[in-house]
């Protein structure tokens, strides 16, 4: 019922030692966590890491150990972190998810899930802490850039995708973080993961869906509870979660991992429990299989054999969690064959077949967002002088995460650019400024002097983009303001970023801005004065070569905005799906007109995206004006080309419920693929309606399909809607 955190973070052997047999890990482990995958300082060092036939002999020798020298011989698990990738020195490296959310391309992202789940499995490890289910919806929080979109429904599809790509692969996907951990009050990160602000209604039709939709239609057999509480009860303490949600209405029967500190929190954070003994009382009773923490197993079991012994605790809860444990570890095999083939590992990881679903997966996460006189795609021959400049243009660290391969090389946009134009342009590169200067983020909050580096940089920058015809300006964030225990107060670039661009706006020289970055940003300057915009998140190991690709045309982008941008920070939350009314503007007139106020209107709505061609929908047939409760639909149409690239479009369909018992969102993402289509070329999509997709949570908290009018929208984004329909429930 509990994890040894791997070499460098617990364990203080890479292999067993005789005194492993004077360690409570005698009896016996549920796993280990991040074993010899290169993170922390000792594991650095490691001897065991590469090539990866010699990191699978040692994770053989350790689990030889488990099987012949502990009590009752029972394998161990592995278990390692996997959203971009494995976490592992060498491995094939993927955007990160919220670029995967970006391709609204289920079948890539199943492609994604399996390569991860060989990759792991061929180098030891049996459960990926993998995929991230939490929505963003608040902007601010530092971990959006972990999470595949605000979408229920998209990320539902996207986490059933993945999930089922790792589990192809005869290992364990662990979704995490479960539940409602991405809304903590002002999107707060770092000790402060609490206090979500969601209402019961919003818990069910939104927070849980993606891991009811992983668990119930994927198979899911891995779930980590999460750091926060809920309406007062700590997650990690909530039978109502842990037991009757996950258990009982999910029909879950893997098992389900602390987040690291989540027991102990329930103590430390929460304030429910007057020692660590009653959080592991409170943990073990709401239904949490093992513990993870980085400290050591001893910690946890020791409390918990004397709340056995003392009554505290029934054998039979103990038995039932144990089942579960086992239940995971028969299902991958463990006790069958629990030994890896050595040369495997060699041929699998970052194989070159690998490598190209990483690339593809680098170009389809690119979301144009502004092309105005159509600029882009880059005809090299126009420009005989191309200034590259911005803190991300040769920046690698977006790419290598702490929850990712390590070990990389990363592709830079200075990189991928000078490659793609080689001599037929003059490539010339000036850094322009730092990601953020020393004194952010105070001077986010009134002016303060830059540093005299970036004050250099910036000048050097503007002067030489007096001498070059065009400007492309790699701008955005790093891991040190996105990610984990980095939210921030405000969502426009760093104000040494926005110094630079004043400059090279100035010099009124057209300029491209490549945006990459882990969350929405506020670039309402740039929108007005810059004309082309290309979104490029956090864009993985061949991020560079892809951002070139589509700057100079070889790739027609056509990613779309899993997430909305909105044009300030005051507006959040401001996201799709949205209440009925609940973004509307304010009247300026009238007998109780306030005036002009507030910025009502978003920046780039969900679901956006350009392309450099045009794409034209008709065709629109339902198969039915009149459904009953039990019925399936067909929405179909027929999408073309009638640009001159050949380019990717994405289809979507919302859904409205005209009238109903209970206020719904004003409409709602039910479908959505995504076609590539050569100039001229058509097609038809067919999209399935069934009951569940048209259902609500009513008066009494009871899922239900009401009668009544259903409004059908398919579009290109969720505000342009090229076609409309609308069917009758019975």
């Amino acid at each position: 019922m509990v994890t040894l955190y791997g070499y460098g973070r617990v364990a203080k052997d890479e292999l067993p030692t005789e005194n492993w047999k004077n360690e409570i890990w005698k009896d016996g482990l549920a796993n280990i966590d991040e074993h010899l995958n290169n993170v922390g300082k000792k594991s650095e060092n490691s001897n065991f890491l590469s090539p990866p036939s010699l990191h699978r002999r040692a994770l053989n020798e350790v689990q030889r150990w488990f099987i012949e020298e502990t009590r009752l011989g029972i394998p161990v698990e592995f278990t390692n972190e996997g959203i971009r990738g494995l976490c592992f020195k060498g491995a094939t490296c993927f955007p990160a998810q919220i670029g995967v959310g970006s391709t609204w391309n289920t079948e890539l992202i199943n492609k994604i899930g399996k390569i991860t789940g060989e990759e792991a499995r061929v180098n030891g490890y049996t459960n990926v802490y993998s995929p991230i289910l939490d929505l963003a919806r608040d902007p601010r929080w530092g971990r959006v850039v972990e999470c595949y979109g605000e979408d229920p429904y998209l990320v539902s599809q996207y986490g059933k995708a993945m999930v089922k790509g790792l589990q192809s692969q005869n290992i364990i996907s662990t979704a995490k973080h479960f539940a409602v951990y991405g809304s903590p009050k002002g999107g707060r990160d770092g000790k402060a993961r609490t206090d979500p602000h969601v209402n019961e209604r919003e818990l069910h039709d939104m927070y849980l869906e993606p891991f009811r939709v992983a668990i119930q239609e994927a198979g899911a057999m891995g779930v980590m509870s999460s750091y926060n509480d809920y309406n007062g009860v700590p997650i990690t303490s909530s039978n109502y979660f842990l037991t009757e949600i996950l258990r009982n209405q999910f029909r879950f029967k893997g098992y389900v991992v602390s987040d690291s500190w989540a027991v102990g929190g329930l103590e430390g954070r929460h304030k429910i429990a007057d020692s660590y003994k009653e959080t592991v009382r409170l943990a073990v009773l709401a239904g949490l299989n093992v513990r993870t923490n980085f400290n050591a197993p001893q910690n946890y079991i020791k409390p918990l054999r004397e709340l056995i012994s003392e009554g505290a605790i029934p054998v039979s809860v103990i038995d039932n969690l144990v089942k579960d444990v086992l239940r995971v570890k028969f299902t991958v095999g463990l006790f069958d064959n629990p030994y890896g083939v050595p040369e495997k590992a060699d041929e699998i990881t970052h194989s070159s077949e690998n490598e190209k679903i990483a690339l593809q997966a680098s170009r389809e996460s690119m979301v144009l967002l502004k092309n105005e006189n159509q600029l882009l795609p880059i005809d090299i021959k126009q420009w005989d002088n191309i200034l590259v400049t911005g803190p991300n243009a040769t920046n690698k660290e977006h790419s290598l995460s702490r929850y990712g391969p390590s070990d990389i090389n990363v592709i830079t946009v200075l990189d991928g650019i000078q490659t793609y134009v080689g001599k037929q342009s003059q490539i010339n590169y000036f850094p322009g400024c730092d990601i953020t200067d020393p004194n952010f983020p105070e001077n986010e909050l009134y002016p303060m002097p830059f540093s005299d580096e970036n004050e250099k940089m910036i000048s050097d920058a503007a002067a030489a983009a007096k001498n070059n015809d065009l400007i492309i300006a790699v701008l955005g964030e790093s891991e040190h303001i996105v990610g984990e225990s980095r939210s921030r107060t405000s969502l426009n670039l760093p104000p040494v970023q926005r110094k630079l661009m004043d400059e090279l706006i100035k010099t009124g020289k057209p300029i491209v801005v490549v945006l990459i970055n882990g969350r929405v940003l506020t670039i309402n300057r740039l929108d007005r004065d810059v004309p082309a915009i290309l979104e490029a998140w956090f864009p993985g190991e061949y991020g560079g070569q892809a951002i070139a690709e589509t700057l100079f045309g070889s790739y027609n982008p056509g990613g779309k905005l899993p997430v909305t941008f909105p044009r300030s920070v005051g507006q959040v939350p401001y996201n799709f799906p949205t209440k009925q009314s609940a973004q509307a503007g304010q009247h300026a007139k009238g007998p109780n007109g306030i005036g002009n106020t507030r910025v009502s209107s978003g920046l780039y709505p969900f679901g956006y995206g350009l392309s450099y061609t045009n794409f034209e929908y008709s065709n629109f047939v339902l198969s039915t004006d009149t459904a009953t409760a039990n019925s399936e639909l067909t929405i179909q149409c027929v999408i073309k080309n009638t640009g001159k690239y050949k380019g990717d479009e994405v289809a979507q369909l919302y859904i409205s419920d005209e009238v109903s018992s209970v206020v719904t969102y004003e409409k709602v993402l039910r479908g959505f693929k995504r076609i590539s289509l050569k100039p001229g070329e058509e097609q038809l999509v067919v999209f399935n309606l069934n009951t569940k997709d048209l259902s609500l949570l009513n008066n009494d908290m009871v899922r239900v399909t009401e009668p009544g009018r259903f409004i059908i929208e398919i579009g290109s984004s969720s505000k342009d809607i090229r076609l409309k329909g609308s069917f009758n429930v019975e």
